[in-house]
């Protein structure tokens, strides 16, 4: 069956997307196709908006300006970071209500086909050394890689008078920060531990 090239130009984006093979990414752009002017109009302009996005000059997560609402937040205990891999771990670590620092978004891991320098490692030793920073934690998933990248930033930050912490093992191994629950997450919070 051919559609019309407006549809099969969607349904080749949506298949694009994480997860979405192409029936789901079908039964996505059939259902925009049934919906009403005013919702497809909506979806348009919030696809839009994502360009107005870039990432905060001081934390990398998304923002709308330079500094992102944690960033820009003076209530913010700015004597801790929380280092994590991507944004979507930020949300997943704000969900708890437990953690009131600042975060440090790394961009990734250290992996077999990544190298060190793609990490935002450099960045983060400029904020801690720029600032009143007491504590660092690494809140890297339970996994090899975010295992490795833990001990690899303990050694990067050992020249600095800043206490790294990891957090606890509440979360299983090779799970994902991104998918755990709130007490899980917020257990592995307040458990952290020195790493030596």
């Amino acid at each position: 069956m051919r559609y019309p090239k407006a549809f099969e130009s969607l349904i080749a984006h949506f298949s694009s997307l994480p997860s979405i093979g192409p029936k789901m990414a079908e039964r996505l752009v059939l259902y925009l196709f049934k919906q009403d002017e005013e919702k497809l109009i909506a979806f348009a302009e919030s696809l839009e908006g994502l360009k107005h996005l870039s990432s905060c000059r001081e934390c990398f997560y998304i923002s709308e300006s330079e500094l992102c609402g944690f960033c820009s937040d003076g209530s913010r205990d700015r004597s801790t970071i929380c280092v994590v891999e991507e944004p979507l771990d930020v949300i997943a670590i704000e969900r708890t209500g437990s953690y009131r620092g600042l975060y440090h978004v790394l961009g990734g891991v250290l992996d077999a086909g990544k190298e060190e320098n793609t990490l935002r490692v450099t960045e983060l030793k400029h904020r801690i050394a720029d600032s009143s920073v007491e504590e660092v934690i690494l809140a890297t998933n339970p996994t090899t890689e975010g295992d490795m990248t833990a001990y690899f930033l303990r050694t990067k930050l050992a020249d600095l008078p800043v206490k790294v912490t990891r957090i606890a093992r509440g979360m299983a191994t090779g799970g994902d920060i991104e998918y755990a629950d709130e007490l899980t997450l917020s257990s592995s919070l307040e458990n952290r531990k020195a790493l030596n």
